[in-house]
């Protein structure tokens, strides 16, 4: 798979899948802690609803502009900026009084910011299994490219 092929797979991927995952980690969150009254349970899925389609338009956003970039200049990869998708649900679940979850110590270093645990290890993480192996084939085109290069 070519850098480009692989690079709008991504970010079609993405934006096609990030409403859904926001919405669905809110709730399981949401579900999980199991203090909301019906009432509160009704806004906090509208909330999610428009923190999932801001969510994906921001990331998608940012993705465009990485992938735009000379691969040799692409200083993040397309996994480290989905990951950045908690600040929409946590924001949601903040503003619903959810306090935050136990994780584990690698995890708090790693995404201080994840109060939730939401973090998506893998692009397939956001409900495409898909997805999970466009970041490996990225990488690859990526390095090809790079490759290329060096050994003109």
């Amino acid at each position: 798979m070519a850098l480009a092929d692989a690079s709008d797979a991504i970010v079609e991927g993405v934006g096609r899948t990030m409403p859904g995952w926001v919405e669905s980690s809110v709730a399981r969150i949401l579900d999980a802690w199991g203090k909301a009254d019906d009432a509160t349970r009704t806004k906090v899925a509208q909330d999610a609803v428009v923190a999932g389609r801001a969510a994906a338009a921001r990331v998608t956003g940012e993705l465009r502009a990485l992938l735009a970039l000379d691969a040799a200049e692409q200083r993040m990869t397309p996994l480290e900026i989905v990951r950045t998708a908690v600040r929409e649900p946590t924001e949601v679940l903040e503003r619903a009084g959810v306090p935050p979850v136990v994780r584990d110590a690698f995890e708090e270093r790693a995404w201080p910011d994840d109060r939730y645990g939401l973090v998506p290890r893998t692009l397939g993480d956001l409900g495409d299994a898909d997805l999970g192996p466009l970041q490996l084939a990225w990488g690859l085109a990526k390095t090809k490219v790079l490759r290329a290069r060096a050994d003109e």
